[in-house]
């Protein structure tokens, strides 16, 4: 299942069932899961392992050195998990050097046009619509939604189960369980949609109801209002990823 004018180099390793279409080049020190499909006019290159059954469309650049000045040349890498679906024209970086590789997990979506840029790391489930845009060392937890037209600040880190509106610009951290939407984009309250497709049990979210309340409405400072989530919410998980998300943000929290 690879078309005659497909340009693959003799070292890359393509698994069975790999299906290659027309004028796609892939590079020498490319990895190709089994059952893969790669579309027309695609570019892979660089150190680059892509994991089994996944979906890549016509246009996609996947592998393309990082567009970090710090840059200096040698061998960097991507790697990317199993059924990820990558749309026409996404463009995807390795990393900045060969210790921060661009990793992104399994069951992803990332719609056309979107771009995941050098030394960002992507969960699992993630949703990157048209033109979103990931900036370096971005960090996307698993089960977030992007909208389109939206673009993430170098070094943001954006929660687990988070949505944010199309359009918006995230220029600081979005906690975990966070509808967010804005340019800034700020926290306009819990993610209910997506606590729900997740199956969170309905004692959590309205504890998380009540933490958001806290955080956001009362008017504490942050270590107060942490200490007071520490002492009104105890063996609560997503409590408590809440609080270690925030306690190891560097950039602060949208609020």
């Amino acid at each position: 299942m690879i078309h005659k004018t497909a340009i693959i180099h003799e070292k890359a390793k393509l698994a069975q069932g790999v299906c290659v279409g027309p004028n796609t080049v892939i590079g020498e020190c490319v990895e190709i899961g089994a059952n893969t499909k790669i579309g027309a006019n695609c570019v892979i290159d660089g150190c680059t392992a892509i994991g089994k059954d996944c979906e890549i469309f016509t246009g996609a650049v996947i592998g393309s050195i990082s567009q970090d000045k710090k840059y200096k040349g040698g061998p960097t890498y991507l790697k990317i998990g199993d059924r990820n679906i990558i749309r026409e024209y996404v463009s995807i970086n390795l990393g900045t050097d060969s210790k921060d590789i661009t990793s992104i997990g399994n069951d992803n979506f990332f719609m056309a046009y979107s771009h995941v840029a050098h030394s960002c790391k992507v969960g699992n489930n993630v949703i990157l619509a048209n033109v979103g845009t990931l900036a370096g060392h971005v960090v996307v937890e698993d089960h977030v939604i992007i909208g389109g037209l939206t673009a993430i600040h170098q070094f943001v880190r954006i929660g687990s189960m988070a949505i944010i509106g199309g359009c918006s610009k995230a220029v600081q951290d979005i906690v975990p369980y966070a509808m967010a939407d804005g340019h800034p984009a700020k926290v306009y309250g819990i993610n209910s949609v997506g606590l729900k497709r997740a199956n969170v049990k309905p004692d959590a979210k309205q504890n998380l109801r009540k933490a958001y309340k806290i955080l956001f409405s009362m008017e504490l400072n942050m270590k107060n209002a942490l200490e007071k989530l520490k002492q009104d919410f105890t063996g609560c998980e997503e409590i408590a990823n809440l609080i270690k998300f925030i306690n190891s943000s560097e950039r602060g929290i949208a609020r």
